[in-house]
C-alpha cells in the first residue's frame, strides 16, 4: 500500500493514500445526500486514512479515525432507511459545543507536542472539531455542515503545509463539497 501510484505536483502519492482519498470522497458525497449507505463509505475510508495518517505521524488524526468508524455504525444504526432527517441545534447547545471544542483543543495541543506529533494545535483541531461534527451529522444537525466546513478549511491547510498534497486537495473539495451539504440539509429541514 506504500507503493508509489504517480507523482503529483513533485510529490509521490502511494496506493493507500489514493484509495483513501477515492473512498472518502464517495462517502462524504453521498452524505450530502442524506442517505444512509454514506455510513459504509465513511468506515472504509476511514480504515484506510487510520493507516495513512498513522504512516505519517499524525497520530489525532489516526485515532480520529478509529471515533469516525464507530460513529459510522451509530450512523447506520440510527438513520432511518429512507435517510437523515435533518433538524437544527439550539442557540445554547451551539455555544456549549464551540467552547467545549477549544477548551478540547487547547487541552490536546500540549499531549501531541509533548508526544512528538507531526502537527499540534491543527492536529488537535481537526480531532475534536471533527469529532463534534461527526456527532452533529449522525444526530441529523444542519449545523454538521457549517462545522464540516471550517475543519476541511483547516485541514487542507495542514496538509498542504506537511506536504501532503493530493490529500490537501481532498480536503479542499471537501470544503466545497461542506457547502452543498449545508445548502441541501438546509433546504431539507423544514423551519
Amino acid at each position: 500500500m506504500s507503493t508509489i501510484l504517480f507523482n503529483a505536483w513533485g510529490y509521490d502519492v502511494t496506493i493507500l493514500e489514493f484509495m483513501s482519498a477515492v473512498v472518502s470522497f464517495v462517502g462524504v458525497w453521498l452524505g450530502t445526500t442524506g442517505k444512509r449507505i454514506t455510513w459504509p463509505w465513511w468506515t472504509a475510508s476511514s480504515f484506510l486514512y487510520m493507516i495513512f495518517f498513522y504512516q505519517a505521524d499524525l497520530f489525532a488524526s489516526a485515532v480520529l479515525q478509529i471515533i469516525f468508524i464507530m460513529a459510522a455504525y451509530w450512523g447506520w444504526r440510527d438513520w432511518e432507511p429512507s435517510g437523515a432527517k435533518p433538524g437544527a441545534l439550539s442557540a445554547r447547545n451551539r455555544v456549549l459545543l464551540a467552547v467545549a471544542t477549544i477548551a478540547s483543543v487547547s487541552m490536546l495541543t500540549p499531549v501531541l507536542a509533548h508526544i512528538g506529533a507531526a502537527a499540534t494545535w491543527s492536529d488537535a483541531f481537526l480531532l475534536v472539531a471533527s469529532l463534534v461534527a461527526q456527532i452533529l451529522m449522525v444526530y441529523e444537525k444542519t449545523e454538521s455542515w457549517v462545522l464540516w466546513l471550517i475543519v476541511d478549511a483547516a485541514g487542507t491547510v495542514q496538509y498542504a503545509v506537511l506536504g501532503y498534497w493530493f490529500t490537501a486537495v481532498l480536503y479542499f473539495a471537501f470544503t466545497l463539497v461542506a457547502i452543498l451539504g449545508w445548502k441541501r440539509w438546509n433546504d431539507t429541514y423544514s423551519y
